[in-house]
């Protein structure tokens, strides 16, 4: 059976290739349909554990008369995760006026005199409220830093200029706090603070970034300098193509020089 580098000669110079035996394609068309039907599988997978997870959390909460799966023969998914969304709703709505402020601020008097809770309480606050707030900038710059040694790049993202005690200790001028995710879960991670002038600023967007990490970089972003390009395939030429190309420029046979003649 021919190796690739055989192939590509082939495909080359224009030479037909040896045509692919029934097993062989049969595995390529598994595999086709295995990279088709996959992801398909698993976001419909995913999506309904999401929603029957909320369904468990909230319909035991739910009145027997606004229940719909009292009252229909089959049971209605994403109930629970509507009422979420309309609960969480409510609570912004009425946290937004004086009467829901004064019932929060109680609330968090109560938390501060527990000695664990309060730790917990606050820090998830802090977080939420980073991450959420529409003036953040966290996560919107991806870089390249030389981790775990000189010579080894790493992506990171950016989350903020890195402020306080730790820029004076360190004392190498101006520094970033990045978040360095792991391959293949990007949730986990380390936090680093590196030097300005040790990171690669890049022009991919943090979605094609956290996809080159979750595929351990098999999904590669074309390079664009405004950051809007998309994932694709290396272009491979056509045998067509190929074979315009060998004619195009196939060199002449060089003339033979004429004698001169007898004077």
């Amino acid at each position: 059976m021919p190796d690739s580098r055989d192939k590509k000669s082939r495909r080359a110079f224009g030479a037909p290739l040896p045509r692919p035996g029934f097993f062989a394609r049969l595995r390529t068309y598994f595999l086709t349909g295995f990279v088709v039907a996959a992801p398909i599988a698993i976001t419909v997978y995913l999506t309904w554990w999401f929603v029957s997870l909320f369904d468990a959390w909230i319909k035991p909460f739910v009145p027997p008369g606004f229940n719909p799966d009292n009252y229909l023969p089959f049971s209605v998914p994403g109930v629970g995760l509507l009422l979420a969304l309309f609960g969480i709703t409510v609570i912004g709505a009425l946290t937004a006026n004086l009467f829901g402020r004064t019932i929060v601020a109680y609330w968090e008097s109560v938390l501060d005199r527990m000695p664990v809770v309060r730790n917990v309480y606050r820090a998830l606050k802090q977080i939420f409220e980073t991450a959420l707030a529409q003036s953040s900038s966290s996560f919107r710059e991806v870089v390249l830093i030389e981790y775990p040694r000189k010579g080894l790049f790493a992506i990171a993202f950016v989350s903020r200029d890195t402020v306080g005690e730790i820029p004076l200790k360190a004392d190498h001028g101006d520094m970033v706090s990045v978040f360095l995710p792991t391959t293949p879960n990007p949730t986990s991670g380390f936090l680093l603070f590196v030097p300005v002038a040790d990171i690669i600023r890049l022009d991919m967007s943090v979605e094609q970034a956290a996809k080159l990490v979750i595929s351990a970089g098999l999904v590669v972003p074309n390079h664009d300098p405004e950051g809007n390009g998309e994932e694709g395939k290396v272009p491979e030429i056509t045998e067509d193509a190929a074979e315009r190309l060998i004619k195009k420029h196939a060199k002449k046979p060089a003339k033979t020089p004429k004698k001169p003649e007898n004077v």
